[in-house]
This record gives structure tokens, C-alpha cells and sequence, in this order.
């Protein structure tokens, strides 16, 4: 299988082969039944926490998995590798021209299967509705804060409205529930952490922070710059008082938690907070990705990479629905078990940077 390198605490155990198995397992005991899969890596924005001021360099056209090889990757997973839940992903998603005609081709194959989309949401208002005509579930939009300046601060683009505009289009359009995923940024906009919380809480958007995570283009992250989930949690408890949502977290990246007005027992909804760094939850990641170049990446900081798209293009006759499995399973049967950050016996010294910013990976 072509590859890049390992870093060290990319390995998993050498020498057990991978049992003759219908879905992708592996060698840590978890199942991947998340597909993340993106589109493009093309963005319109140029977040501070994914890619430099002047972008980066897109790949060609003739790279990007096609529409139909989209629907193929997507239907081996879903009938023989045990997916049961699809995320499209980016770069932005919305940039690729036939984006609604793959959401109805693979709703027509899956009339079941959920289907989400990442998005900044820049141009969701024009095409909101076609995406849930086209047979899409659901909606994460990434948005950090409310305010027009300290928007323009992250994403160098002034485009705030736009994405207001999108999130209430997608509502309007069944879309929901609608998740908003914002980045809190150190002396930017932590202190707009419970404004944005209440706002959503009004609307019934659940809201999930993320811990800025070191895929970076400048690779400028550090752990010192990084606002932790306890700082999250603590930049929330003035406002709303926080408990632990009762339901289980079932593989879910984000540890939920109920919101009330402190001293009312009334519930108002739920936050979410994703601690990739601080309080990883590795042991049960059950995610699968793939790139808009059609490799896998059994983990999303991973170093290595495992081309399926090559297979999906031998010559004049693609190799057929098991060797791609096949390789599939392999790259999954090597997951690691763990990313090297915050696990015991796995510190930050073990852990590398990936080459791939977080717009060419997919989230």
C-alpha cells in the first residue's frame, strides 16, 4: 500500500494480521463507522487556526475524487464495511459546483443513511434549500463569534452576515438540529464564549467548542496559545451553570452538557465541548476519513496516508470492489492508538505535526 511514514506514535502492533472481518476494525478493538469524507480542499475564507493569509496552493481538478467515484467510495463503505453515518467535509464544501447533485445521487442509493455537511457557511443562504430538496440531513456551520471585527480577525474575509444569513436560511429549510462549531482564540474572542452560547441557546442551535488543534498551515500552534476545554467551561460557568448531559456520549467527539441560568432549574439546552488535546478520547474514535484525493486517514492526525483513488483509476480497468475494501480495511487495521497528545506514556514530544493543514484533510 503506497504511504508517507509513520511517526512513531503512529504505530500499532506489528505482525497481527487483520481478521477476515466485514468492517473496518482495528487492532485496539474500535469499529469505524463515522465516514468523513471531503469534497475539495478549496476554502473562501483563511481561518488563522487552518490556513495562511495568502492560501495555500489547490489541488488540480483531474486530482479530486469525481462524483461518481464519491458515490462508489461512499456505497463500499455504507453495504460492505459497516458505515453508518456520512460527513462531507472541506476545505468548504459549498465551492464545489456539484455538491447538490452528489447529495441526491447518494441519498438515492442510502435513502437512510445520514448524511451532514461541514460547512463556514459563506453561500448557504443560495443554496440551503436545493441541499435539503437534494436529501441532506443535517448542517455543522463553523462560526467563532458574532462580532464583525473579530470575525474579520480570524478569517481575514468580511463575511459575518453571509453566514448569519446562511444558518437562518438552513433552519428555514429543515436542516436541523443545526450544530455551530466555533474555535475560541487566545486575546481574540474568548470572552465572547457565553454571548454566543445564549444566542444559540435562543435558537435552538447546539453549540460545540473546539480546542484549536495543531493543523495549522504555519504550524504556529502551541499548547500555551491553545484556549483549553476547563478554560471553556470556565469562561461559561459566570453566565450558565453546566452539568453533565445524562445520555451517553456513544463515540461522539463532543462531551455534551446541560445549560441553565444558574440557580433555575430550568433546562435551556445543551453545549458541547470537543478537547481533541486536553482530554482526547482516542479509545473510542470510531471515524474513518478519507481525502478529497481519495486517501485514507485513519486518524486525523495522522502522518500516514493510503491511496484508494489510484485503485479506482488502474489503466482501463479500476480494480473492483474487494481490492479497494481490501486496502481500505488495511489502512484502518494500522490505525494508532492515539494521537501522542495528553495520553499517558504518550507526550507532546511524540508527537508531529501533520504536513496537511486541517482545509486538506476534512475535518
Amino acid at each position: 500500500m503506497p504511504a508517507v511514514p509513520a511517526a512513531a506514535h503512529d504505530a500499532a502492533p506489528s505482525g497481527a494480521p487483520r481478521p477476515a472481518t466485514a468492517g473496518l476494525v482495528d487492532q485496539f478493538g474500535r469499529t469505524a463507522s463515522d465516514m468523513r469524507l471531503s469534497l475539495t480542499d478549496k476554502c473562501n475564507l483563511r481561518c488563522h487556526y487552518c490556513m495562511p493569509e495568502d492560501g495555500l496552493e489547490w489541488l488540480k481538478k483531474s486530482k479530486l475524487l469525481t462524483a461518481g467515484e464519491i458515490v462508489r467510495l461512499v456505497g463500499l463503505g455504507v453495504d460492505r464495511l459497516g458505515v453508518r453515518e456520512l460527513r462531507l467535509t472541506g476545505g468548504e464544501p459549498l465551492v464545489r459546483a456539484d455538491l447538490v447533485e452528489i447529495i441526491a445521487a447518494l441519498r438515492r442509493n442510502h435513502p437512510s443513511l445520514p448524511i451532514s455537511l461541514t460547512t463556514n457557511g459563506v453561500g448557504l443562504a443560495r443554496k440551503a434549500q436545493a441541499l435539503a430538496d437534494a436529501g441532506l440531513t443535517r448542517l455543522n456551520v463553523s462560526m467563532d463569534t458574532l462580532h464583525h471585527d473579530a470575525f474579520f480577525q480570524l478569517t481575514r474575509r468580511p463575511f459575518l452576515d453571509q453566514v448569519l444569513a446562511g444558518i437562518e436560511a438552513a433552519a428555514a429549510a429543515g436542516l436541523g438540529p443545526i450544530k455551530v462549531n466555533a474555535v475560541l482564540m487566545r486575546g481574540v474572542n474568548e470572552g465572547h464564549a457565553a454571548e454566543l452560547l445564549g444566542w444559540c441557546l435562543e435558537r435552538g442551535y447546539e453549540l460545540r467548542f473546539i480546542e484549536q488543534m495543531p493543523l495549522d498551515a504555519d504550524h504556529g500552534w502551541t499548547r500555551d496559545g491553545m484556549i483549553t476545554a476547563a478554560e471553556i467551561r470556565g469562561l461559561l460557568a459566570g453566565d450558565f451553570e453546566l452539568s453533565p448531559d445524562p445520555r451517553s456520549r456513544d463515540g461522539a467527539p463532543a462531551e455534551r452538557f446541560e445549560v441553565r441560568h444558574h440557580g433555575s432549574g430550568e433546562l435551556l439546552g445543551t453545549v458541547g465541548v470537543i478537547a481533541s488535546v486536553t482530554e482526547p478520547f482516542c479509545a473510542d474514535c470510531r471515524r474513518t476519513r478519507i481525502t478529497a484525493e481519495g486517501k485514507v486517514m485513519s486518524c486525523l492526525f495522522s502522518r500516514t496516508e493510503i491511496d484508494l483513488l489510484e485503485l479506482l483509476r488502474v489503466g482501463d480497468s479500476p480494480a473492483d470492489d474487494n481490492a479497494v475494501a481490501a486496502r481500505w480495511q488495511d489502512a484502518m487495521w494500522a490505525k494508532p492508538r492515539a494521537h501522542g497528545m495528553g495520553h499517558p506514556g504518550l507526550g507532546d514530544a511524540d508527537f508531529v505535526q501533520p504536513e496537511r493543514s486541517m482545509s486538506a484533510i476534512g475535518g
